[in-house]
């Protein structure tokens, strides 16, 4: 049955540009181009949020993918989707170089902010972003999607709860043929994935302290094509990046070793995501060896088996969005928030110093 003082007042609140307690947030998306109609679908179908605007410097590209029938308004004006009060959250999907201005933008006007990867052009840009927000306690969120898939989530949840023992080394490969960019080299375009990946799969005590980056441009492309990264850890392992434009084939494959298994990832294999070895090297302790034989380690192999966890399949961005809302919902840091940027921001930088300098190991400036 209707209750017209209940109706009323429901109107009078989204009238006034507000929302009714623990009804759907009200989002914009700035952005309608590769990344933008992503999650233009995924906020739309979620119904934590309500997608209000899309904004677009171009405004029929931004009405082609809302399409003939969507309610969702159209604009190539951000600053009357920052003045809209029903909006409290920006979703910002434009080029790198243009995201300090936009986020910036929206936390002085008091919204909360997912922005697309990486968190900004340059760890100084990103440390504003992330400081701006933590002044005004707003959420500052980045987009990691690989963060946010079923793989990736119980990659995280073995290596933190100590199923795979002590963390020994990662190994990740990223290649295939293509896209080559013009603006951005193959680290910045490929590498930001593994290397937030790893910030996020690792635990609190385990962090990067140091970067080593090698690459090449055999194409004439302007900018490497290829390059290796080597970043070492807090505990003494070691991880290891390949991205690559010029593979003839795709592969996308995580290795995590650790003390008492290992882990492979491969996310072009549906049937068989994850596989866990019980297969490793075992060290006797020295206290384990006799006297005669102390000079010489004891090293026996270990041959187990091995076992593929269920993965359940779900869309990332699905869960992103998630994230968003219960971030913002609890006030607390979201999963991949912008310090989780910063820290990626910050291994990127320092590598490309070390291409500069063929190599050299570069100190990383960031803590967890």
């Amino acid at each position: 049955m209707k209750d017209p003082v209940r109706d009323a007042v429901q109107d009078a609140v989204q009238d006034a540009g507000g929302r009714e307690p623990g009804g759907p947030l009200g989002v914009a998306v700035v952005g309608a181009g590769y990344w933008g109609p992503n999650l233009v679908r995924n906020f739309q179908s979620s119904p934590r949020f309500r997608l209000r605007w899309l904004c677009d410097l171009d405004v029929d590209r931004a009405r082609q993918v809302l399409g003939g029938y969507s309610t969702v308004q159209a604009t190539s004006d951000y600053a009357a989707v920052l003045a809209d009060p029903a909006v409290e959250a920006v979703a910002v999907a434009t080029p790198a170089g243009t995201h300090l201005d936009v986020a910036l933008a929206a936390l002085r006007a008091g919204k909360h902010v997912l922005v697309e990867k990486p968190l900004a052009a340059t760890y100084e840009d990103g440390l504003r972003l992330v400081a701006e927000a933590e002044e005004r306690g707003l959420t500052l969120m980045c987009d990691h999607t690989y963060c946010y898939t079923p793989a990736v989530a119980r990659i995280r949840e073995m290596v933190r709860s100590g199923e795979l023992g002590e963390i020994q080394f990662v190994d990740s490969v990223r290649i295939n043929l293509g896209l080559v960019q013009k603006d951005i080299d193959v680290l910045w375009d490929l590498a930001p994935h593994d290397l937030s990946i790893l910030d996020f799969i690792l635990p609190d005590h385990v962090q990067p302290v140091a970067v080593a980056a090698h690459g090449a441009d055999p194409i004439g492309a302007g900018q490497s094509c290829v390059a290796y990264l080597t970043l070492q850890l807090n505990t003494g392992a070691i991880a290891h990046v390949h991205v690559n434009w010029l593979s003839p084939t795709k592969v996308r494959t995580t290795m995590v070793g650790g003390s008492k298994r290992t882990l492979v990832w491969d996310d072009l294999n549906p049937a068989q995501r994850v596989a866990v070895f019980d297969r490793g090297v075992d060290l006797s302790a020295p206290q384990e060896i006799g006297a005669d034989e102390r000079r010489d380690m004891l090293v026996s192999y270990r041959t187990g088996d091995m076992v593929a966890p269920a993965i359940g399949e779900k869309e990332a961005l699905r869960s992103m969005v998630e994230e968003f809302a219960d971030a913002i919902g609890t006030r607390r840091p979201a999963l991949t928030d912008g310090r989780a940027g910063l820290r990626v921001l910050d291994i990127l930088e320092a590598a490309s110093r070390s291409l500069e300098f063929r190599g050299a190991v570069v100190g990383l400036r960031t803590g967890r």
